[in-house]
């Protein structure tokens, strides 16, 4: 089978061999001897196996990571030496790009050509742009005054240093940019990673394993552990030799992840669920609008957290941008990511899909009207791109993250009403503005409560912006400086001369 598709020798290559673990140097099973399937979702095919991780498993990663953080090369190595392997290992990335891409396509569906272009390009720049702050992390002097030491002298500064072990968890939409969100400003900073990536999505972090291992990182500094989420991922979070946390994925998950760091103390960032509204005013380049608003929920199959799945139009141009986006909806061509003539794959999952068409069939339930599209099918785990109305704006298909190729729409008639509705949901990843009055989207911004607004596009990132939300979904940040911030502790040091 794998030799009719259209793929590289290594990609065949990579898919063919024996999958084991990076713990350490070293490529390991399960202690137990345990192993998982995984699917291409375009076909609902086993690709292969890869160890079921369990405790035992996780602490021997954490072990080879405390190693490597407390006494290694890695732990004497200066900061533009950290800055040139990432550099190296964004060459690399950079080399094996079209590899990378293939084994996205295959292990999540998504288009490969998408893939090389956004998940890839997106990952390497990452990379440079953390690299760069690996020379660049800063401590103060502190002029103290000392009030009940009236008649001494001293000398006051702060460190910034590495906060340590780093257990990173991430999503399955984007396995390859999500680890690397979580990789980058731990090796600026001097940590050390243990990577669980998601049940589903295995293969790209063990190809970035072997990268990692090819750019010279010591022993021990980046581990990959395979596994189920109820095994590898709760013994990770539980870990007490954890130093940070940092998790992507569902609200529901991150607040199990965020319960357990407390136990420990252990720091901890979350980038969790989204349900993002996309505002067009009545001002908007419609048409430019129309296809704005189609890809913010379209891209991915709709499994992105920021992902435009609630859609405000001013009433007077409703019904036409609603008609334009289930125009583009109809013409889409889905099927295999691996034909570049493919606009939308398949979900990640014959349970995904049943959750996505779950809710559409709600919908239809409560009287709401399915625009286009409505439908799963198969073989592999599709679900044709889908808009609805005549929804309520309390009704679970706007409250309740769908992740699904699923678009709610719903008519406004002033901005206030229009804040008023993006703001009344329980997550605030990101929001999108489509409006060519600067004046009146200035005054909109302050007022959207979530950790991105754009304006004239939607989901659109840069390595120096940070990206995370307010509400359920999420603490903390990834990229831009505010990410050296979550990787490193503040060390106050005072000294008596």
């Amino acid at each position: 089978m794998l030799a009719d598709l259209p793929i590289l020798p290594q990609t065949q290559a990579f898919l063919a061999r024996k999958h084991r673990m990076l713990i350490g140097e070293q490529w390991l099973d399960a202690a137990s001897g345990n192993a998982m399937s995984f699917r291409n979702p375009a076909t609902g095919e086993v690709l292969g196996d890869v160890p079921s991780a369990a405790k035992e498993d996780v602490d021997r990663a954490v072990q080879a990571a405390r190693l490597a953080f407390d006494d290694s090369p890695w732990s004497r190595m200066r900061p533009r030496e950290r800055q040139n392997l990432l550099w190296r290992l964004a060459d690399l990335m950079e080399r094996d790009a079209q590899e990378l891409a293939e084994l996205e396509c295959l292990n999540n569906g998504k288009s490969a050509a998408v893939a090389r272009v956004m998940d890839v390009q997106l990952a390497i720049d990452f990379l440079r742009y953390m690299a760069g702050w690996a020379t660049k992390i800063e401590g103060a002097t502190v002029d103290v005054s000392m009030p009940l030491m009236p008649d001494d002298q001293f000398h006051g500064f702060i460190r910034r240093e590495a906060v340590g072990v780093v257990g990173a968890i991430v999503a399955w939409n984007f396995p390859l940019l999500l680890a690397c969100w979580k990789l980058g400003p731990a090796l600026a900073t001097g940590c050390t990673v243990v990577l669980k990536p998601a049940d589903e999505t295995p293969l790209t972090a063990l190809k970035l394993a072997d990268l990692v291992l090819e750019a010279g990182y010591p022993a021990g500094v980046f581990n990959v552990i395979t596994g189920t989420g109820l095994n590898a991922g709760v013994a990770l979070t539980q870990h007490p030799g954890v130093d940070k946390l940092t998790f992507t994925g569902s609200t529901e998950v991150g607040k199990q992840i965020g319960k357990a760091a407390m136990e420990n103390m252990t720091r901890v960032t979350l980038e969790l669920g989204g349900k993002s509204p996309t505002i067009v005013m009545a001002d908007a380049d419609l048409q430019q609008a129309a296809a704005g608003a189609a890809t913010a929920i379209f891209f991915n199959q709709g499994q992105v957290c920021c992902a435009g799945s609630r859609l405000y139009v001013h009433r007077k141009h409703f019904d036409n941008v609603i008609a334009d986006i289930a125009g583009i909806a109809n013409g889409m061509k889905l099927g295999n990511g691996l034909d570049p003539s493919v606009q939308m794959g398949p979900l990640i999952s014959a349970k995904q899909q049943d959750r996505v068409t779950g809710y559409i069939n709600l919908g239809r339930e409560l009287g709401a009207t399915i625009a286009c599209g409505g439908e799963g099918f198969g073989p592999g785990y599709f679900v044709k791109p889908t808009v609805i109305v005549d929804v309520d704006q309390k009704h679970r298909l706007v409250q309740e993250e769908i992740f699904g190729p699923v678009l709610v729409a719903m008519p406004f008639d002033d901005i206030d009403e229009a804040v008023r509705l993006a703001n009344d949901n329980p997550y605030g990843l990101g929001a999108s503005i489509w409006s060519n009055d600067l004046s009146a989207v200035h005054k909109m911004i302050p007022r959207i409560k979530s950790g991105s607004v754009w304006v004239n596009c939607h989901s659109a990132l840069d390595p120096a912006l940070p990206f995370g939300g307010y509400k359920l979904s999420g603490v903390g940040r990834e990229m831009g400086a505010a990410a050296i911030e979550h990787y490193t502790e503040l060390k106050s040091v005072l000294i008596k001369l």
